[in-house]
Parts: C-alpha cells; sequence; structure tokens
C-alpha cells in the first residue's frame, strides 16, 4: 500500500480493557500482578524490571517517561522495600510510591507517573510511535491526511515534532546555498490547530480528557 492510502488514523492510547483487567497488571487502584507488557509473553514484565534495575535507572525512567518531579526519592524507596521483600503486585508499587511521595497532584494517584513511566519504558511505546509515524507517511498518496491522537505529553511532543520537521524538509544544507522552496523536499504541512475535547465529550468520557489530535497533509 506504498503511497496509495487517502488517510491514516492513529489513535495511540491504550486501550480500556487492557487497563481495566487487574490480571494484565496496569492498574494502581485494583491489585494484581506486577506484569504491565501488551504483550505478556514477550518481553520483560513490571515486577521482573524493578526486581533487576539499579536506582538510577529507575529514577531515569519515573523522570524521563512519567515526568515525574520526585523520580530519585520513588526510585530510593522501592529499591529500599524490596530489600525487605519481593515486589510483585501492582497494589504492593503502588503503596510504596504512595508513601514515598511528598507531593499529591490534586485529583491524581501519586503513583500516576510512575506506572505510566514503567508501561511506556516497557513497551517501548515512544519507539512504537516513531516507528508508526514514519510508516504511515510513506503509505500516504500526495494529498493524503495523518490524523494522530494522543493522550499524554510526550506523545504529542512527539507527533507535533516529526509534523514539524516533515513540514520545513531538508535543514541541513550548508549556509548560503542557493536552493529553491520546491527542492527541500518538505513532506508534510499541518492542517490547523490541536484539537481537544469539548466538556460535553470528556462528561461521556472522561478518558479523553488529555486527548490532542493533529493533522498533516502529505505533500509528495
Amino acid at each position: 500500500m506504498s503511497g496509495r492510502l487517502d488517510g491514516v488514523l492513529l489513535d495511540v492510547g491504550v486501550s480500556s480493557p487492557q487497563l481495566d483487567d487487574p490480571e494484565r497488571g496496569f492498574s494502581f487502584l485494583r491489585d494484581g500482578p506486577l506484569d504491565m507488557r501488551m504483550d505478556p509473553d514477550s518481553g520483560v514484565g513490571a515486577a521482573a524490571w524493578i526486581a533487576h534495575s539499579d536506582e538510577q535507572e529507575m529514577a531515569r525512567v519515573f523522570k524521563t517517561y512519567g515526568e515525574e518531579r520526585f523520580a530519585k526519592r520513588i526510585a530510593r524507596a522501592i529499591v529500599a522495600a524490596r530489600r525487605e521483600a519481593p515486589i510483585a503486585r501492582t497494589q504492593q508499587l503502588a503503596e510504596i510510591v504512595k508513601a514515598a511521595h511528598p507531593a499529591w497532584e490534586k485529583g491524581k494517584h501519586p503513583a500516576t507517573r510512575v506506572f505510566q513511566a514503567i508501561r511506556i519504558h516497557l513497551n517501548d511505546e515512544l519507539g512504537q510511535l516513531e516507528r508508526a509515524l514514519s510508516a504511515a507517511l510513506e503509505t500516504l498518496a500526495p494529498g493524503g491526511r495523518l490524523v494522530v491522537i494522543s493522550f499524554h505529553s510526550l506523545e504529542d511532543r512527539l507527533v507535533k515534532r516529526f509534523i514539524r520537521d516533515q513540514s520545513r524538509g531538508d535543514t541541513h544544507l550548508p549556509r548560503g546555498m542557493p536552493i529553491r522552496e520546491d527542492q527541500l523536499n518538505k513532506r508534510l504541512k499541518p492542517v490547523g490547530k490541536a484539537l481537544r475535547p469539548g466538556e460535553r465529550e470528556v462528561d461521556g468520557n472522561p478518558r479523553a480528557r488529555s486527548a490532542v489530535m493533529r493533522i498533516a497533509e502529505k505533500l509528495a
């Protein structure tokens, strides 16, 4: 289908059935085995990752993928807790993070960012999104539309940067080189501004509250 599709829609949110099933190990609200793998038959589960990662690695993941301000403090608490007993259950980890977190955000569980970070890291979610964007661009015909719905700031920044870079074209040319606009190899142009759900949509689907939709058109 290379260069033949009129539109590609990427909804990069995690499916609610997976999040709501405690046996999948994603939820800090429902107790279950600490796993968090999208494919439970491949890769390393969260319990094994926590058991073998050092404090610095955990802090890096919490900071990078969860934007957690207290990443070092929480990582230190997890290392101390695992010396006492293996961390194998979701609510066990959630309670450790809760006790270590000094400043809870209003309306948000203190373990939210840590659980998000571990899930993104274990499943290479940002790498998957980067590859999906590149593949989508190649499958679109000129004039085709790329539509991406993301659900947290890391995803949205990645999508925004991808559209921006593809709309600028070749920017690493020698300074002063005479070149026409049509020689810059621009491949996308943004269509409108980022769209966010209205109050009525959020009331009907609270998980849509963080959604951001961006649209771009394939040029060539």
